[in-house]
């Protein structure tokens, strides 16, 4: 029996080998094509237009041409390919190839809607490289500049090689990938604006087809919680603010990161809400990073600059603690604590090599979108999380400074585990231990109506408070 069950495992894997292999060569017979047709298109649409401009600093002129930098610009095409080799199920061979279909149609679009030309010459070449630089040029004309494409494929391919090789292969892979990225320059192909603006399209298309996870789109709705509709209005505001000084060109134009963070920002919080900052087990996503990083470091600034000089932690009750989410993980009355995590936007801390907070039993994150308050269902889920925490010790319930949802998450846990009577109560104990929580009307709305529905949700051992 055990020996037919066997093999019969054995044939569904094969099956599904041969199914994905299919599918990676159906993707890859589509790809090929419309590559080369829909970058010439754009080629000849730019080359039929007259007075095109050119964005180049004027340090670019000191870069030097460098031929033998053309084979690792062609090797791109190589691992283009070999990518896919990666994919494990169809899912992931059809995530891949909507990335790298992604980063072509926006970039061309781009080419259409904003057509430059490379604002120099190049060079004759003679030698070994020059079959690969004639090859280059007998489709490649001086435009469809900005954003790269070379290097948008390039950030969807790197993060594939990144995400499935074995950590010594990795310095390799990084070293490569910096290599074709400079390249694009040292055989004058691009100028150096189109390197960030091709890495932001590269970085949208790991956003858009995630690795693990829902799409962040798919089935998007539109929120009518009113607050989120605020914040995207603002964050829509300030991106379009950050966007009127890139017409000046030259330095201004890395406004335009701040722009692309914030408009994203505000996409966010109208649909797919905190899931949409891709938080897993306390690190942002690759694709995160990168496009947001404006805000990111905004917003630990932010937390730095107002937890200064106050208490990052205070004691509640029976080792529940409340506070700021730290930059490092110190113990609590000499145990390292287990965080629930209520930030969507930071980052969980470094801990010591032999901790291990950021799986199941020691660390919980709930990535709430900051100054939202949360549904009473949110906060239901939060206050499960610290119960189920404790039987491993002491527990740290932290946001971005340790006043708005953390406090929040406590108060609900406080009234579920029936150790405040309702949700008035719960904040006063909590305020009298951290004097200096935020509490506003909706999140008083929100615990009184998880209160309301307590005995559906009331979480077991409840006991009493013990500081």
């Amino acid at each position: 029996m055990s020996e037919a069950r066997g093999s019969g495992a054995g044939a569904r894997a094969r099956d599904a080998g041969a199914i994905q292999w299919r599918r990676s060569i159906a993707w890859l017979l589509f790809l090929g094509p419309f590559f080369f047709l829909s970058y010439g298109a754009a080629n000849q649409w730019a080359a039929g237009l007259e007075q095109l401009g050119s964005i180049r600093y004027d340090w670019e002129r000191a870069i030097p041409f460098v031929p033998w930098t053309i084979v690792p610009y062609w090797s791109i095409d190589l691992l283009y390919g070999l990518a896919f080799l990666f994919c494990r199920s169809a899912r992931a061979v059809d995530r891949l190839a909507w990335r790298l279909l992604g980063v072509q149609l926006v970039s061309v679009a781009c080419f259409v809607l904003f057509p430059l030309r490379f604002g120099g010459g190049q060079p004759e070449v003679a030698g070994v490289f020059a079959p690969l630089f004639d090859a280059l040029r007998a489709f490649d004309q001086p435009f469809n500049q900005a954003p790269s494409l070379h290097i948008g494929l390039l950030v969807v391919i790197w993060a594939q090689f990144v995400r499935h090789s074995p950590p010594r292969w990795r310095g390799l892979i990084h070293a490569w990938a910096l290599l074709i990225g400079v390249s694009v320059l040292t055989t004058w192909q691009h100028h150096f604006i189109d390197l960030p603006t091709g890495a932001l399209v590269g970085a949208l298309a790991l956003w858009l087809w995630p690795d693990e996870g829902d799409l962040p789109l798919a089935g998007f709705r539109l929120t009518q919680d009113t607050r989120r509709r605020q914040l995207a209005a603002r964050y829509a505001a300030g991106a379009a603010v950050f966007a009127l000084p890139a017409l000046a060109g030259g330095a201004w134009l890395w406004s335009l990161w701040v722009a692309v963070s914030l408009a994203l920002l505000a996409l966010i919080h109208l649909g797919p809400g905190g899931a949409g900052l891709q938080k897993t087990s306390g690190r942002h996503s690759l694709a995160v990073r990168m496009l947001l990083a404006p805000y990111l470091l905004g917003a630990r600034i932010n937390q730095r600059l107002w937890s200064r000089r106050r208490p990052d932690r205070d004691l509640i009750c029976d080792d529940v603690w409340l506070g700021a989410l730290p930059a490092r993980l110190d113990p609590s009355d000499g145990r390292l604590p287990a965080l629930v995590d209520l930030t969507a936007e930071l980052a969980a801390p470094h801990t010591a090599p032999h901790s291990a907070p950021h799986n199941a039993a020691r660390y919980r994150n709930h990535a709430w979108l900051d100054l939202v308050p949360p549904s009473p269902a949110a906060l239901a889920e939060a206050a499960h999380s610290i119960e189920a925490l404790r039987a491993h010790g002491p527990v740290l319930v932290c946001c971005a400074l340790g006043y708005g949802r953390s406090a929040a998450a406590v108060a609900a846990w406080l009234v579920l585990s029936g150790r405040a009577p309702d949700a008035a109560e719960a904040i006063a104990r909590i305020r009298a231990r951290r004097p200096r929580i935020v509490l506003h009307p909706p999140h008083l709305h929100a615990l009184e109506a998880l209160a309301a529905h307590a005995p559906c949700a009331t979480i077991p051992l409840a006991a009493p408070c013990q500081t």
